[in-house]
């Protein structure tokens, strides 16, 4: 009686390993299966247009002409099929992403281009996929990266290149003193003296090239920081490492810094005027003027120095009201031991004496 009760539960033991067996293999078969069709449904359903760009980055400097690289490939089955027309379209991204500023847009014979870059901009044109856009005499605004943007009926896509400029970031803060500027009135202090509010890449540069400043100052993003090369007590702790200290975002309206400003070449002369007699600031702004010229501004000098080598041991004027003189090659009694633009304050205008620093710009 138990050998045939064995017997059964064996049986019955068996036969439930055959179903599951074969239930196993159903359901391997119905997922390779079904594995199959998801794959063969992406081949035929994936994109069928591409846009890349050829380079990330290129570089130009004030008053150049540049091209941004994009290119755009299509499915060649997908060519003359339809009735979609190829529309571009270019904006510049701001420092932090969150906005788009048109530039170009272009489909067909339709073309409008978009605030300042009015009678600047236009596509390449090249080949047929090229989508690349040629920005002529550029600006320091031009500074950031750009988005190039591909659409053809439902298919899009898009590459993003960025445009540096050559040129010098120099700290600055007016006659009131350190310290004194809020994030508008810093981004103002900057266009006045011929220059834009760097950003913090143009900052990072600067710092490994060598720039060295103890003071914080706005950036373009509105944050605050300032560079480091030589650590020391005053300026984040001696045994700090070198590097870009970073203060955060603070508020705009209320919090006040220096600023780091920005600028690139020039289309203009800038020169020391030669005069018999030292000037108070009235008569140095005068004597440019009956030169043909402006007094300079502090970007200038500084866009002089740095990218010229302009080299001039003559404290002078310039259009902030501050006295300063550019040394690209350093020497006893002349900034001895580094290249750079001296500072020596805000002086009386009505009382000092100092020469004067001009500048003459091309038509």
């Amino acid at each position: 009686m138990k050998k045939n009760l064995v017997a059964v539960k064996m049986k019955s033991l068996l036969f439930l390993v055959l179903i599951s067996l074969s239930w196993a293999d159903h359901l391997t078969d119905n997922y390779t299966l079904e594995h199959d069709r998801i794959i063969h449904i992406q081949a035929e359903n994936g994109p069928r247009l591409l846009v890349e760009a050829e380079q990330t980055k290129v570089v130009s400097h004030r008053g150049g002409n540049v091209t941004l690289p994009c290119k755009f490939y299509r499915d060649p089955s997908t060519i003359g099929s339809g009735t979609h027309k190829i529309r571009v379209k270019w904006t510049k991204l701001t420092s932090d992403y969150l906005k788009e500023i048109d530039v170009f847009v272009s489909m067909g014979y339709h073309k409008k281009t978009y605030g300042n870059y009015q009678g600047r901009v236009f596509l390449n044109r090249g080949s047929d996929n090229d989508a690349s856009l040629v920005i002529t005499d550029i600006t320091l605004e031009d500074y950031g990266r750009y988005k190039c943007e591909v659409i053809e009926g439902l298919e899009d896509d898009t590459a993003v290149v960025a445009l540096d400029l050559q040129g010098v970031v120099f700290p600055y803060f007016p006659r009131l003193g350190r310290y004194n500027l809020n994030f508008h009135e810093a981004r103002q202090a900057c266009l006045d003296q011929d220059s834009v509010i760097a950003s913090f890449d143009q900052l990072y540069d600067a710092w490994r090239g060598g720039l060295d400043w103890c003071n914080a100052g706005w950036l373009s993003d509105g944050s605050v920081q300032y560079p480091i090369t030589k650590p020391r007590e005053p300026c984040g702790g001696r045994n700090t490492v070198p590097g870009v200290r970073n203060y955060g975002f603070w508020d705009k309206d209320k919090s006040r810094y220096d600023v780091f400003c920005f600028t690139s070449n020039f289309n203009g002369r800038f020169y020391y005027l030669i005069h018999p007699t030292k000037l108070t600031y009235d008569e140095a702004v005068q004597a440019c003027l009956n030169d043909g010229a402006q007094i300079a501004k502090v970007g200038q000098m500084f866009a002089a120095w740095k990218l010229l080598g302009y080299d001039r041991c003559d404290a002078g004027w310039l259009a902030d009201g501050s006295v300063r003189y550019p040394i690209s090659r350093p020497r006893r009694r002349c900034s001895p031991t580094e290249a750079a633009v001296r500072f020596a304050g805000f002086p009386d205008k009505k009382h000092k004496l100092y020469g004067v620093y001009c500048f003459r710009a091309y038509n």
